[in-house]
This record gives C-alpha cells, structure tokens and sequence, in this order.
C-alpha cells in the first residue's frame, strides 16, 4: 500500500470516527420519574417550588385570626375567590399553574369554600343558560342560586437575584393579600420566602 493510499485511508478512518462520535454525544436518554422527584437541571422555579410555596402559603392562612373572626360571626366556613395573580419576577412562569397548585390546597384543606374564578362562572353561566332552554326540568339547574364569595385572594410573585462568581441565589418573594367582599378590608396578608441557590461550573451551561 503506498502512502497516498495509507493517508487517504487514514483521513477516511478518522473521518468515520469522528461521525461516530459525534452520533454518540448527540444520543437522547429519557428517564421518567415521578414529579416529587423532579431534578434541579436549570435552578429556575419549576412545579417543585410551586407545591412548597403554596403548601406553606395556604398552611399560614388556615392558623390567621381571620378564619376564627369569620367562623365567630357567620357559623360556617369562609368562602374565597381566587383573584388576580402577577408574575413580577426576572423569570417567565406559568402563574396560572402556581394559582392552581394554592387553590388546590385550599380545597383539599376542608376548612374553606371555594367558588369559581370570573373566567370559570362565564362557562358555567353559558350551560346553565342553555339547560333552561334544552334540559328537561327535572335535571335543569336553576339560575340566580351561585354561591357569592366571602373573600378575594390576590397576590404577585417577585424575585430578587444575587451572583458572586459562579455562585447564583435566587430569592422569591410570594405577596398575597385576603380582602372582605363586604367591605374591602384586608383580613390577612402575608409574604413567602422562598431561596435557592445555584452553583455552576466552569462549563456549565
């Protein structure tokens, strides 16, 4: 074999390698786990942090004076609406999915009453219209007899952001705000923390 063979098979050898390897780097692995095991890949908020803060967020609500105050005056169980929510934060996050992990909470607490939010009650009132139009009167639901809600809950979610090196923390800041329907007071307030801390490497993406 001269060498103009040698280097030609040498270029195409290296060449096949080459391909191989990188085939090999760009190979997908999918493991699937359960959702409480979630993994920290990027440290941004994810479906973790959602369940802990609204764990906490509606545990401090339950034990606020303002639930012994309704129970005191009315004899039943507080009724809330869930309101505006606002993503203030450095990060893009689902709100709507934080809203639903507090509401499901509250609900599964027993200890409140929970109505459907403003974009809820439009379905709802549609179908109930058309079952007084299209339902037998054995089954139709009667208008006017919606539950009104007691309390509005609103709140914003904020982030303050800290990096030294390769070393990043990330506080979030959770603000919700519980107000009387019946005379616009503030019964309860209250302000989550919620940090994390991410070190990267030197080739850390």
């Amino acid at each position: 074999m001269t060498f103009k063979k040698v280097s030609k098979f040498s270029v195409k050898f290296s060449a096949i390698i080459m391909i191989g390897l990188a085939l090999v780097s760009c190979s997908t692995k999918v493991e699937r786990t359960q959702a409480k095991d979630q993994s920290e890949l990027s440290g941004k908020w994810n479906a973790n942090d959602s369940r802990l803060v609204s764990k906490k967020a509606v545990s401090s609500m339950l034990t606020g004076r303002w639930v012994r105050n309704h129970l005191k005056t009315n004899q039943k169980a507080p009724t809330v609406i869930v309101g505006k929510f606002t993503n203030l934060s450095h990060e893009i996050i689902n709100i709507k999915t934080f809203v639903a992990d507090i509401e499901r909470e509250m609900i599964n607490s027993g200890e409140i009453e929970f109505v459907a939010s403003s974009d809820e009650r439009g379905q709802i009132r549609d179908e109930r219209l058309n079952q007084q139009t299209f339902s037998n009167s054995k089954t139709r639901k009667q208008m006017f007899q919606e539950t009104g809600a007691d309390y509005m809950l609103t709140g914003n979610l904020n982030s303050f952001v800290e990096r030294v090196k390769g070393v990043q923390n990330i506080q979030y800041q959770i603000d919700l705000t519980l107000i009387s329907l019946k005379d616009n007071r503030k019964v309860w307030v209250e302000s989550q923390k919620h940090a994390k801390t991410i070190k990267r490497t030197l080739f850390g993406l």
